[in-house]
Order: structure tokens, then C-alpha cells, then sequence
């Protein structure tokens, strides 16, 4: 069990480095699989910065938490795969659905369960006493 979470916290890493470097190399062409355009070099700045931010941040605490088994590296891929999740569930209700609109949900929620069956099956661990 250890070993395949792990292994599923590994491969969503490279995903996210992957769509992290994406947006970094090429923001105009992964804005296009977001559903983004850039209007600006500002828009563009914003995009290759906080895109790629975003997607490395989650690699690297996947990546750390999966090799360490340490359920406390998980908590910042947790949080901000969460808050985007819940983002797109407001935006479902408040806007209704759109195409395309349930694999971006579907993927993050993913991330957030096996984030979750993980830092279980690790333990959070006790506070030094």
C-alpha cells in the first residue's frame, strides 16, 4: 500500500511538472488548454509566474512528501489543489456547467484523495513532547 501511493504521488508530481514547465516554456500554448487566452505581456507575465508556481510547488511537495513518506510534506499540494477545486465548485454553481468543465474537477479532486489516503496510511505525526 505504501509503495503504490508512493508511486501515484510520484506520478502526479511529474504531471505537474510537466504542465508546471509547460507554462513556464510556452504560457500562450497552455493557456490554450486551460481554457485561457493572453490578452497582454502582462497576462502572459501573470500566466509563465503563478501557473508555474503553482504546478512546482505541488511537484516538489508531492515529490518530497511520496520519497519521505511524511504526510506534513503533502499539506501544501493539499491546500492548494483543495482551494482550486472548491474554486471551480462555486464557479459550477454560481455560472453553471461549461464544456469541459468536469475533468479539471475530476483531476484535482483525485489529487486531494490520494493526498489524503496517504497522509492517513503515513500517520500525522505527534508533536515532540
Amino acid at each position: 500500500m505504501h509503495v503504490i501511493l508512493s508511486a501515484i504521488l510520484l506520478a502526479l508530481a511529474i504531471l505537474d511538472l510537466v504542465l508546471g514547465t509547460s507554462f513556464l516554456v510556452d504560457p500562450a500554448g497552455a493557456a490554450g488548454d486551460f481554457g485561457l487566452a493572453i490578452a497582454s505581456t502582462h497576462g502572459e507575465s501573470t500566466l509563465r509566474g503563478d501557473m508555474t508556481a503553482f504546478f512546482y510547488v505541488t511537484a516538489v511537495s508531492l515529490a518530497w512528501g511520496a520519497w519521505k513518506r511524511r504526510p506534513e510534506a503533502l499539506l501544501p499540494a493539499l491546500g492548494l489543489f483543495g482551494i482550486a477545486f472548491i474554486g471551480r465548485f462555486i464557479n459550477v454553481i454560481a455560472q453553471g456547467p461549461y464544456d469541459g468543465w468536469m475533468m479539471p474537477m475530476a483531476v484535482e479532486a483525485f489529487h486531494c484523495i490520494v493526498i489524503i489516503v496517504a497522509m492517513r496510511a503515513w500517520g500525522v505525526p505527534k508533536p515532540d513532547a
